[in-house]
């Protein structure tokens, strides 16, 4: 019996911060121990490009960055298929075909499109790349056949979308794609420095590569529970943005001591960011000491890029030679 795959992609659009880990990241590493599955992770850098299209020339350097903290988080080459989106033009053809047969109106009423417009209000989006972005989504997934598709709860239209647009493929032509189901993630709500939706569009990130005095001082400006001016106030952990990284970073007994101290105002927000900052450069090392070594052995990271591409392109040959003899071309 042939294995199911599941296929995801991040866009190569800045550097990676810890909202990427827990949000995606480290789901990925731990679908690694589902031998039902085969595996496919893709940088997305043509899809950077519908945001970043007026200055492209950080998405090569953004690319290999992203591949090396992918390889420092856990994600293992030998357990999956790691590659370069426009390194296989076969998702382009995709993208052209299932463009004939998607109907303006889906695109239209994609609930992120007018939340990303939102969110990258400096940028002009009014291009037909950005409100087709979900059509190259698609291709992108049923390119390799996918099963399912990794995402949180906020991402679920797009995959509904992909969704539908495999369905019409299939119902215009021939039954060639399996339809995807999301993966749904357990994604832990972390906030940037400022309270907001952590985001490098909001250069309020904790980023995989921060350490040192550049993890400190992010960490000792980040937003605390607002209804406590001074020490002596007694706080309330549940709306503390600190506390809420505690929960992920600290031991369970830690987490509960620095609750009960919060409340009866036994430790000072200062104290509780210096023992937060801590448990993070902890956890992290791991990771920091990996970016350091594939940063160091830049032929093995492209290799291991080189190979990727060599498995993706393969399987996408393949699909797109039965896509053509579905249409007739």
């Amino acid at each position: 019996m042939a294995k199911k795959r599941i296929l995801s992609g991040m866009r190569p659009t800045g550097k990676l911060h810890l909202g990427n880990l827990h949000g995606a990241l480290e789901n990925w590493v731990e679908l690694q121990n589902n031998s039902d599955f085969e595996r496919f992770y893709f940088v997305a850098d043509w899809h950077a490009l519908t945001s970043d299209y007026s200055d492209s020339s950080c998405i090569k350097e953004n690319t290999t960055d992203m591949i090396i903290n992918w390889l420092s988080v856990g994600l293992d080459p030998t357990r999956a298929t790691m590659f370069i989106q426009s390194s296989i033009k076969e998702h382009a053809e995709l993208f052209l075909i299932l463009s004939m047969i998607t109907p303006l109106s889906w695109l239209e009423r994609n609930p992120t499109y007018k939340e990303m417009k939102t969110e990258l209000a400096d940028k002009d989006l009014s291009t037909f790349g950005f409100l087709g972005y979900p059509v190259l989504q698609a291709a992108d997934i049923i390119m390799y056949k996918a099963n399912g598709v990794p995402v949180g709860v906020d991402q679920l239209p797009h995959v509904e979308l992909t969704r539908e647009i495999a369905r019409r493929f299939n119902f215009l032509y021939r039954e060639v794609f399996p339809i995807p189901e999301p993966l749904l993630t357990n994604v832990p709500k972390l906030l940037g420095i400022d309270g907001r939706k952590m985001s490098k569009s909001y250069e309020n990130s904790i980023y995989l590569t921060d350490r040192g005095n550049v993890l400190g001082e992010k960490i000792g400006s980040m937003f605390t529970d607002p209804q406590r001016m001074r020490k002596s106030d007694p706080g309330e952990p549940a709306l503390c943005n600190v506390f809420a990284f505690h929960r992920i970073y600290s031991p369970p007994e830690e987490v509960d001591e620095i609750s009960m101290e919060c409340k009866r105002a036994g430790i000072g927000c200062v104290e509780c960011k210096r023992r937060l900052a801590d448990r993070i450069s902890e956890k992290m090392k791991p990771v920091h000491d990996r970016q350091d070594y594939y940063r160091h052995h830049l032929k093995e990271v492209w290799e291991i890029i080189a190979e990727g591409n060599i498995r993706a392109g393969n399987i996408a040959r393949m699909t797109m030679e039965e896509i053509r003899e579905s249409i007739k071309i």
